[in-house]
């Protein structure tokens, strides 16, 4: 067995059950990623996507051998999207810190929070909505352990992710939803890492949205004008 074949199949065990490494050092990019997110640091992107990667391999445990053996569609396509917008957020926030240096705000985090407004809501409703029952039919066609609640935290992912890359503050609430559904769903199909995980995002979570909502009264013109620059 080569080193690279070592380290994708390796194990440790909890609680009895077998849980793969890749599946906690993977949580732990996503973790990180969140913390970056907090703290308004463009580096929050690319670890976020390292993530991703390692997840998508975990969530497939039907095609990868994992222990669980099951497939999770939802979470293993939110996987690739989520690399996607990632993409989206990092040249939006890189875009936005150039911005604010030019305005003279060399200090200035790489997004500015602000509510998502009315047009905002609508965005958010309405995909949630249609794309849960869309995402649900098809997942579980696919044959998905738990099709309406991974099509759920496929769709609330996607949101919030694309939240996160607009700066608009509801994108904390929006994961809120998602972890109160994902926790009960990884744990029900044995990913006890990724459930346990979830339960540490919800406490980041929480303080993420206070300190987005304070910090929308709390930045300075500057950086609120560099935002404007490239909003929309």
């Amino acid at each position: 067995m080569n080193l690279v074949t070592w380290l994708f199949d390796a194990q440790l065990v909890v609680a009895g059950h077998p849980v793969l490494w890749r599946e906690v050092v993977g949580n732990l990019f996503g973790l990180a990623s969140a913390l970056g997110g907090l703290r308004r640091r463009i580096w929050a992107w690319p670890v976020g996507i390292v993530g991703n990667v390692l997840l998508f391999t975990v969530f497939l445990g039907g095609v990868f051998h994992t222990p669980q053996a099951r497939d999770l569609y939802g979470q293993a396509g939110r996987q690739v999207f989520f690399v996607a917008v990632a993409v989206y957020g990092w040249v939006r926030w890189s875009r936005t810190r150039r911005a604010a240096r030019e305005h003279g705000a060399p200090d200035a985090p790489a997004v500015v929070p602000r509510w998502a407004g009315r047009s905002g809501w609508v965005q958010i409703i309405g995909i949630g909505v249609v794309g849960t029952v869309v995402c649900a039919l098809v997942f579980d066609a696919l044959g998905s352990w738990g099709p309406w609640a991974d099509a759920w935290i496929f769709v609330g992912s996607l949101l919030a992710t694309y939240g996160m890359a607009r700066g608009w503050i509801e994108f904390w609430l929006i994961w809120i939803a998602v972890d109160a559904v994902g926790v009960p769903l990884l744990l029900s199909a044995g990913y006890y890492p990724s459930a346990v995980l979830y339960l540490v995002y919800a406490g980041v979570v929480l303080s993420g949205f206070v300190v987005w909502w304070r910090a929308r009264s709390g930045e300075t013109p500057q950086q609120v004008t560099a935002a404007a620059g490239v909003a929309g």
